[in-house]
């Protein structure tokens, strides 16, 4: 076995290798660019090389710089980790030729699988079912059009290299194939160091779901499973479960030999994944194979109790697999959720700053587990497993740079609708301040009916929400909860008030009973009743809940029992009241006397600034180009300019007829969030 590995990665996942290197006894090496010199992976790692300025194309990808830090360290073995290097034969290659172990597949299987064109190719040859498409290079965008229009309208144009989302964009028409051709040549280069791009039908209305392999140099294959990956945004992953709501044990079985005969095709030993398209009526189509560990990897994990990483790591120490197909049991349900540093109200666009507050919810060990490579029973009925894998940390950047995934949540139950109730309760729990991020979407999703129906495609976020997201707006039975919650917290901080002020003696009873909670537009007049172990709050309508709770004023996690079942809200504080945000929705709430809350009725609303007439930076990034000028007509839809930021490019349209008065930015400027682009009249 190795002594120490290098990990040519950064972030949550570099930080989820070093966890089963320390485990197994193996000594880590992190890489960091300027940008990560105080890194959370840097900080856990046993030693560290700095390799490069931020930007990836001058550091994690550059394998010269890599391949010095081996050399410097002397690491016996090299984990990729995902993205960047990980699927790159040349820096395979160069690890051969160096006599230092790659812990993934050999170079000719990820020549062979890597490359997403090659892999439709050998798929096709094994009379595999595939997705319709082109897989010759194209030279430009007007040869990109004319193959579009050969396949047929929606078309995917893909990056040849890609993976997690980058260098990837759908085509209705011959515009958006142009553009989107562009784009996805200009990605692919600044993320993979690999421009080559090819197109594909477009299969409306699919399910993504995909196999996890693991191999040996031995010969010997398994299948761990399937997971569910169609909760996706711009074609990136942002919810993933396992197993699939939707296959039957014969699916299953048919796509996990597949998968497995495959990868034996072309002499894979590791983990790997081979990813497919499924319609409704259960058939699949291969669609690619990812060469590497996944990003939702943990609910493999946690439903089969096999470490994946561990396993790597043996395979490419030339061991033989102790695991057989007959072992691989799938026991319970596991929910991933990644956390992103995405703004949910401004279309998802990236934010970056400073994590004010980072306080993921406890992590809580479950599920399935293996001793010597072997099951040891399943876990009892209610355990509740909670994960969080992360790079980040309270204080810390959150970079342009890179990929804007703060954490993967994950959760485990022995049922699927236990598995969801533990990561409403878990997403609730955790606590995210200084940048905008998807913590609200998360939620709501978990609570959205579809989702929980199970009967879900990869179109789900586009036509749940097509208008972008806007936020959450709780229902009445939740409303009460809250406002029965925010009343007897009210009571506590009313207390809390009197004996500060110095009124000491029967300060109970200077805090009245009577109150109205008003929110999202909800009045609630309740009385209160308190007493030593929590609070009785009745409704005007003669409805009554019991509240307890050992909240205090100034902790921002409020943790309630509400009629016997748990309530989370994050707490902040508001003249008359509080900010509580809890399953997605984020509450102005203010607790009043009646007469307080008849005098607030007369209040006139403050109507925010008119800023219809400018083109605001939606998210902090760099302006690449402009498509208009001064006194230029723009139409509904034109696109306006491009910004760039954490490897995506985002092109911003007109909302409306106009026209151009003012242009405050030019190419290659650095923006901030909400300043002005350009101004119309």
């Amino acid at each position: 076995m190795f002594d120490k590995i290098l990990i040519a990665n950064r972030g949550e996942i570099a930080c989820r290798v070093i966890k089963t290197a320390r485990k197994m006894g193996i000594k880590t090496v992190a890489i960091y660019s300027d940008a990560d010199k105080q890194a959370l992976h840097v900080q856990m790692a046993d030693e560290a090389v700095h390799i490069g300025p931020p930007p990836a194309n001058q550091s994690y990808i550059v394998i010269d710089n890599v391949m010095a830090a081996i050399k410097e360290t002397g690491a016996q073995a090299v984990h990729p980790g995902y993205g960047f290097l990980s699927e790159n034969s040349k820096f395979a290659e160069a690890l051969e030729a160096a006599g230092v172990a790659f812990v993934g597949p050999p170079k000719g299987a990820i020549e062979a699988m890597g490359d997403k064109i090659t892999s439709k190719k050998i798929a096709q040859d094994a009379d595999v079912s595939t997705v319709p498409g082109y897989m010759g290079l194209i030279e430009d965008a007007e040869e990109a059009v004319k193959i579009s229009n050969e396949i047929g309208y929606p078309v995917m144009i893909k990056a040849s290299a890609g993976g997690g989302g980058k260098g990837m964009r759908i085509a209705w028409n011959d515009d958006e194939a142009r553009e989107g051709f562009q784009s996805s040549k200009n990605e692919a280069a600044n993320s993979f160091g690999d421009d080559r791009i090819f197109i594909e039908k477009f299969v409306t209305q699919p399910r993504h779901i995909e196999i996890q392999v693991l191999c040996d140099a031995h010969g010997n294959g398994v299948y761990l499973g399937e997971r569910e990956c169609s909760i996706q945004r711009r074609n990136q992953k942002v919810v993933e479960e396992a197993p699939s709501p939707f296959l039957d044990e014969a699916t299953r079985k048919a796509m996990g030999e597949q998968a497995v005969a495959l990868a034996k095709a072309v002499g894979y030993a590791s983990a790997g994944t081979v990813e497919f398209i499924v319609d409704g009526n259960k058939n699949f189509y291969f669609l690619e194979m990812n060469t590497r560990l996944q990003v939702e990897h943990p609910v493999t994990e946690l439903i089969t109790g096999v470490d994946l990483v561990e396993q790597m790591i043996r395979v490419a120490a030339g061991e033989p697999l102790t695991i057989t197909q007959d072992d691989v049991k799938l026991t319970g349900w596991a929910i991933e959720n990644r956390l992103y540093a995405e703004d949910p109200y401004r279309n998802f666009l990236p934010s970056i700053g400073r994590l004010t507050r980072y306080r993921p919810p406890a992590e809580i060990a479950a599920g399935p587990m293996l001793v010597n490579d072997k099951w040891q029973g399943d876990a009892p009925k209610g355990d509740v497993a909670v994960r969080n894998d992360t790079g980040v940390y309270e204080g810390g950047e959150i970079s342009m740079y890179y990929d804007p995934m703060i954490a993967k949540l994950c959760t485990w139950a022995p049922t699927r609708e236990e598995a969801i109730e533990a990561m409403r309760i878990a997403l609730d729990s955790f606590e995210v301040e200084g940048i905008g991020h998807n913590l609200p979407f998360l939620s709501a999703v978990m609570d959205h009916p579809i989702f929980i129906s199970g009967d879900m495609t990869t179109a789900f976020i586009e036509e749940q929400y097509p208008d972008g997201f806007q936020g959450v707006a709780l229902g009445e039975k939740d409303l009460r909860r809250v406002a029965a919650a925010a009343a007897a917290m009210h009571r506590v901080a009313e207390i809390r008030r009197t004996r500060v002020s110095g009124r000491m003696d029967n300060h109970e009873r200077r805090v009245g009973t009577d109150w109205v909670v008003t929110l999202q537009d909800h009045s609630f007049p309740v009385t209160i009743a308190a007493d030593h172990d929590g609070s009785t709050v009745t409704f005007d309508d003669g409805a009554v809940m019991r509240v307890a709770s050992d909240w205090t004023p100034g902790d921002q996690l409020a943790e309630i029992d509400l009629d016997g079942t748990p309530l989370v809200l994050k707490v902040g504080k508001v003249s008359g009241g509080f900010r509580l945000r809890t399953r997605g929705a984020d509450l102005k709430v203010h607790v009043r006397t009646p007469r307080q809350a008849e005098l607030a009725e007369l209040m006139p609303e403050k109507l925010p600034p008119d800023t219809s007439k400018m083109l605001l930076c939606p998210m902090p990034g760099l302006v690449v180009k402009l498509d208009v000028e001064v006194g230029d007509e723009v139409q509904e839809g034109q696109a306006l300019c491009t910004i760039e930021a954490m490897k995506m490019e985002n092109i911003l349209r007109a909302e409306k007829k106009a026209v151009v008065t003012k242009i405050n930015a030019g190419a290659g400027d650095s923006l901030a969030v909400d300043d002005v682009i350009m101004e119309f009249e």
